[in-house]
């Protein structure tokens, strides 16, 4: 929180949501400096460490140096000169090792005895401050969940009173406390400062201090000494051998920009207008390009990951420096210049051929123009390796590099969903009043502001490496043609879809189902830059669907959103999955509705049945009891009813 150094003494006793809020705030800085401070004294420590044990391996040199005089060696004679001169070694060696245990001392008292104080007083006192805080802040509010326990309609002035009383006390202590600890707090931000500075200031006095005792000790004398067996020495000198980082390159209007691994921006590499570049041999190494600044005073030698890339960049260059995109034939000027550039050094088939099936291990380089590498030399992987690139995305694919206008009727490279695919976007963002947000039910909303680089369509929708091969050519597209404008948006998240949303107007540009995102990735080294492919109907293609891949760059949040598309496809499984289970439960208690509207049926069924049977076997026992010759007449609904008892038992021996 800017502008706020101190903690407000005065706001301990009300202890309000917003001091503890600002609270946590200073122990989040308390603990990072905490942090700091360890490693910072680790780092001392070990220097501090290193003296005394070059001071220790000095005076061991000085002793032995002294003792070469009693050795007796067998093939050796008496060397007067040797011993001689190795006894003034041992003085000049011995005077050193005294330097060093001064500097030891130094060290000791000026640099390791300030942060070690720093470390074990404040350092600890705001930990165990901390902790009593804590416990304090508990039994205070236990304290006030026995006073709010108390009974209304029972109440007991002997326990109101302790209550009380314990209320009191535990307020009493946490406010102290708590004015302790913030203290304690306030004190840290003025005292870190001076904690840093002291021990690097007590490092610097011991060094010039050590720096000027050496500049005494060296006399003209020894000088002389030194100069003399240096004549009768033969020296040899090392050769020296460049060295080579990996960094990533681009270009912005006339200038080429670099940004190492890790730095939230890029800086000024060279001046490219009116440069020249061509291939170069260097050092035993493939695709090695160099850049020479138009008054030939700076130069620079790059290293490319492919021959693809040794070629974009060569050319890049040529058309930046020699603005052969202004001229009135821009593709046969490039073309010229860019084949004259290529076939400035041409490698040897030999070399070809030693680093075909071999890729050079080793020292690090220049990855100028492969902005999309997924990883450090000789560590790429088999299946990148075996995969062609023209598989993954064409060659003649044609790259959108900004967002069409929301007001179009159809939005290509969006697949339409159901309720909105002939419907007009409003330009205003108003909706109806009988419209429904689509994202309104969702229970995931993470906001991203991101910039859209460009998107195209794309072979293949099943491996990462479509992302990453699509976020070099758009790249490298933007290069060739100076396209440095980008066009930011809000990214929406839901369980539902991915929304692109104008930052002033609250427009929605874009709408991407979050089911027919089949793939995103993050660029393995840059985490700025990610992408996902978006899976429609219709295309370029011939078949009915066809992949397309979006990039965007963001705020150093390229994991974070990839993480959140991940989340929001786990919300959108499960949520499925449970309206299939709860679909299969609502068929399953109708089938058993159903089962049981049989079951009654056929019980009905079965009753009737035997109601039928007993009327029968009445009229049975009637008319055996009756006299010969006399006749009982049935009613026609006594009749029917025999008919139908008759039916039951039919129907019942066919069941």
């Amino acid at each position: 929180m800017p502008g706020i150094d101190k903690l407000p003494i005065e706001e301990t006793l009300e202890d309000s949501p917003q001091t503890r809020s600002l609270l946590g705030v200073f122990e989040e800085d308390a603990t990072a400096i905490s942090n700091y401070m360890n490693q910072l004294y680790q780092a001392m420590h070990r220097i501090y460490d290193a003296q005394n044990e070059l001071s220790a391996a000095t005076h061991l040199t000085s002793k032995l140096l002294k003792e070469y005089e009693k050795q007796r060696f067998p093939l050796g004679g008496d060397d007067e000169v040797m011993s001689s001169t190795l006894q003034q070694f041992s003085k000049v060696i011995d005077e050193l090792s005294s330097c060093h245990a001064v500097l030891s001392t130094q060290l000791a008292d000026a640099m390791m005895f300030p942060i070690t104080q720093f470390k074990e007083r404040d350092l600890k006192e705001i930990l165990t401050l901390k902790e009593v805080f804590q416990i304090a802040s508990n039994d205070h509010d236990a304290a006030i969940n026995r006073y709010s326990r108390l009974s209304k309609k029972r109440e007991n002035d002997k326990v109101k009173y302790e209550v009380t009383e314990d209320v009191y006390t535990s307020r009493k202590k946490q406010h102290q406390t708590m004015m302790h600890y913030f203290c304690a707090l306030n004190t840290l931000q003025y005292k870190k400062k001076i904690a840093l500075l002291e021990p690097l200031l007590g490092y610097m006095q011991a060094q010039i201090s050590f720096f000027k005792m050496g500049s005494e000790n060296l006399n003209e004398q020894l000088e002389e000494f030194l100069a003399n067996i240096g004549t009768s020495v033969q020296n040899k000198t090392g050769l020296v051998s460049s060295t080579w980082d990996r960094q990533f390159y681009f270009t912005q209007g006339g200038n080429l920009m670099s940004q190492a691994r890790g730095d939230v921006a890029g800086g000024l590499a060279m001046d490219i207008d009116n440069c020249s570049v061509m291939a170069v041999d260097c050092e035993d190494r493939r695709y090695c390009f160099q850049i020479t600044s138009f008054d030939g005073k700076k130069s620079s030698i790059l290293q490319a990951e492919s021959k693809k890339d040794h070629e974009e960049w060569i050319c890049t260059i040529n058309n930046i420096s020699k603005q052969i995109y202004l001229s009135e034939n821009p593709e046969e000027t490039a073309a010229r210049v860019n084949q004259s550039a290529l076939e400035a050094v041409t490698p040897s088939p030999s070399f070809q051929q030693r680093h075909e099936s071999l890729r050079p291990a080793g020292q690090s380089r220049l990855p100028t123009a492969r902005t999309s590498s997924s990883g450090s030399l000789g560590s790429e992987p088999t299946n990148l390796a075996a995969l062609s690139l023209d598989s993954l995305v064409a060659p003649d694919t044609p790259i959108q590099f900004d967002i069409i206008s929301p007001v179009c009727e159809d939005l290509p490279g969006q697949a339409k969903t159901s309720g909105q695919g002939g419907r007009r976007t409003n330009p205003f963002g108003e909706s109806g009043g009988s419209t429904k947000s689509e994202t309104e039910d969702s229970i995931l909303h993470q906001l991203f502001i991101v910039r859209f680089l460009g998107s195209m369509e794309v072979k293949s929708d099943d491996h990462p490496d479509v992302v990453y091969e699509t976020m070099r050519q758009i790249l490298a597209a933007r290069a060739i043609h100076n396209i440095f404008r980008m066009t930011e948006s809000h990214l929406l998240v839901t369980c539902d879809c991915l929304k692109l949303i104008d930052p002033q107007t609250q427009v929605t540009r874009l709408t991407f189902p979050l089911p027919c995102v089949v793939l995103y990735a993050t660029h393995q080294e840059n985490k700025r830059l990610f992408g996902f492919v978006l899976r429609t109907s219709g295309g370029r293609s011939e078949s009915n669907l066809s992949s397309v891949c979006y990039i965007f760059e963001s705020n150093n949040e390229g994991e974070k959103i990839c993480d959140s598309v991940g989340l929001a496809k786990q919300i959108a499984l499960h949520a499925e999955l449970d309206r299939r289970a709860s679909e299969k439960q609502k068929e399953i208690e109708r089938v058993k509705e159903k089962q049981q509207k049989e079951l009654n049926k056929q019980k009905q069924i079965e009753k009737d049945l035997e109601e039928q049977s007993r009327l029968i076997a009445a009229s049975s026992r009637t008319n055996q009891a009756s006299s010969e010759g006399q006749f009982v007449v049935l009613s026609s609904s006594q009749s029917e009813e025999s008919d139908l008892g008759e039916e039951g038992q039919k129907r019942e021996s066919e069941a």
